[in-house]
């Protein structure tokens, strides 16, 4: 591993699945107490670090209709799901001594500040972990989609996917034991392939601005900061 960082400024996309652990919903201690190590792991190293993290583990807005809610409002009971996964990110970083701040997309004042480009940038730049809420603040967008955007707001130079896999697969390999991992991947393969990266709209915006995605295994220990510095981890596409 190389002493110097890769990148400058990394976007960091969790799903809140993650949280929950082998629970699959709700959030689980030792699970978001190994992610926080695995944060401060590169933020540390002089990083600047923001986070969009799902909410997945607590409402999915995309299972409204089951449950005969219409569309909109499970999105954003959903986004209301992302702030508590935020807050509770928030809340074990800075029980770590790391300044965390915690910048959503609708208006929650007694818990948040509002989300305001230059000023998700200056907490950066004062290195302040900074985790974005309640995805774009609009219904029918994806956190992936939210995650694509605000890279691109802040100037990332990267996004990461931390997923439960470690890279992008041609088919479940959960479920298909010769599934084939890809290394790396163009925009254009993910696309046309149809594979699982990110929803079409997050992958066109990436593919559109040139911004380089890596799709890797959040819960491989050092994994993160092994990208960070250079190393080939996960699926890298571009």
């Amino acid at each position: 591993m190389s002493s110097k960082p890769k990148y400058k400024r990394i976007l960091l996309k969790l799903s809140g699945e993650i949280l929950a652990g082998d629970k699959g919903y709700g959030i689980e201690s030792p699970v978001i107490n190994k992610l926080v190590k695995e944060i401060i792991s590169v933020h540390e190293c002089g990083v600047e670090v923001g986070i969009v993290i799902g909410g997945g583990n607590i409402f999915r807005g995309i299972n409204a209709g089951d449950q005969g809610l219409d569309r909109a409002s499970g999105d954003y009971m959903g986004m209301l799901g992302t702030a508590i996964n935020a807050l509770a990110l928030q809340a074990v970083l800075e029980q770590k001594g790391v300044q965390t701040r915690v910048l959503s997309a609708i208006e929650m004042r007694a818990i948040a500040e509002p989300y305001i480009r230059r000023r998700a940038t200056r907490h950066l730049e004062k290195g302040r972990i900074v985790i974005f809420a309640a995805g774009t603040g609009n219904p029918y967008f994806t956190t992936d989609t939210a995650a694509s955007l605000r890279a691109m707001e802040i100037g990332a130079e990267v996004l990461l996917k931390g997923t439960k896999v470690d890279g992008v697969y041609d088919s479940d390999p959960k479920k298909n034991p010769d599934a084939k991992h890809f290394k790396s991947l163009t925009f254009m393969d993910v696309l046309q392939k149809r594979l699982k990266v990110m929803d079409a709209a997050a992958i066109s915006l990436c593919m559109d601005n040139n911004l380089p995605i890596v799709v890797f295994d959040i819960n491989a220990e050092n994994s993160l900061k092994g990208i960070v510095h250079g190393e080939s981890i996960g699926t890298y596409v571009s």
